[in-house]
C-alpha cells in the first residue's frame, strides 16, 4: 500500500509543496509509526497506573490510620497543586539524578528511563484526581448498601472491592471518563524529557523536512482519533455497568 500511495504524495510535494513526508519516505514513515507506537504505550501506562492509584488511595482515604489519612492527602496536594510539566522535569532532572545506574555494555545507563519516569510522573498526577473522583464515588454509595456489606461478614477490604467500589465506579464515571482523556492529552508533554513518542517524532521530522504545518496537521488527527476512541470506549463503559439509581 505504501508503494501505492508514496507517488502520489511525492508529486504533491513536487507540485504544491504541501510535504507529508513520512506517506513517500519509508525512513520518515518508520520514524512516524515508531513514535505512535511508543505514545500509545505510555497513554496505556500512564492511564493504568492512574487508575490503580485512585482505587488504592480512594481506600486509603477511609483507612482508619490517621497517618495514612494524612500521607494521602498530602499526596493529592502534592500533585494537584503542581503543573504536570513541572512535575516531569522535577522526577527526570531531580530525583532521576540521585537513581543508581547500571552497565549497559561498555556505558553505564540510569535504572528508570526517559519513558519510565514518565509513566511515573504522569500516572501520578493522573492517579492524585483518580484518588478524589474515587472518593466521590464511594462517598455517594448509600450507607444502608455499606451496612449490609457489613452485617453479611464483609472486611473492609472485602466489601470496599466486592460491594462499594463496583458501585462506586458506575457513579463516578463520567467524571473519570474526563479526567482519563485529560490526562491522555498530557502524556505529550514527555517529549520534554526526550521520550521519543510521536510528538518528539514529528518534531524530528519537521526539523529535517521543514514541514511543520503538515507535521502539526498530523499531531492534530492522532490525538483527536485517540482521544475519539477512548471516549467511545468509555462511553460504552458506561452503558454497559449502568444500573438503575447508580450513576444515571
Amino acid at each position: 500500500m505504501f508503494e501505492e500511495i508514496a507517488p502520489v504524495f511525492r508529486e504533491l510535494y513536487e507540485t504544491t509543496g504541501i510535504n507529508f513526508v513520512f506517506l513517500y519516505d519509508p525512513f520518515e514513515w518508520e520514524r512516524l509509526f515508531e513514535g505512535i507506537v511508543l505514545s500509545l504505550q505510555l497513554i496505556v501506562a500512564c492511564l493504568t497506573l492512574s487508575i490503580i492509584i485512585g482505587i488504592i488511595g480512594a481506600w486509603a482515604q477511609g483507612a482508619q490510620s490517621r497517618l495514612l489519612r494524612t500521607v494521602v492527602a498530602g499526596y493529592i496536594q502534592f500533585f494537584r497543586n503542581t503543573p504536570p510539566f513541572v512535575q516531569l522535569l522535577f522526577f527526570f532532572f531531580g530525583l532521576g539524578a540521585f537513581t543508581p545506574q547500571i552497565d549497559a555494555g561498555g556505558y553505564y545507563e540510569p535504572v528508570i528511563s526517559a519513558f519510565g519516569w514518565a509513566v511515573i510522573a504522569l500516572g501520578c498526577f493522573g492517579g492524585a484526581f483518580n484518588v478524589e473522583i474515587f472518593r466521590s464515588g464511594i462517598e455517594a454509595v448509600p450507607t444502608a448498601t455499606k451496612e449490609a456489606a457489613d452485617a453479611l461478614g464483609y472486611t473492609r477490604l472485602g466489601s470496599y472491592i466486592h460491594v462499594i467500589l463496583p458501585l462506586a465506579l458506575r457513579i463516578c464515571l463520567p467524571a473519570l471518563n474526563a479526567n482519563l482523556i485529560s490526562l491522555l492529552k498530557t502524556t505529550s508533554l514527555a517529549y520534554a524529557i526526550s521520550v521519543p513518542e510521536v510528538t518528539y517524532a514529528a518534531n524530528q521530522i519537521w526539523s529535517d523536512n521543514i514541514n511543520v504545518a503538515e507535521m502539526m496537521l498530523v499531531l492534530f488527527l492522532y490525538y483527536n482519533i485517540v482521544v475519539a476512541i477512548l471516549a467511545w470506549g468509555m462511553h460504552k463503559l458506561e452503558r454497559r455497568l449502568s444500573l438503575p439509581g447508580y450513576g444515571r
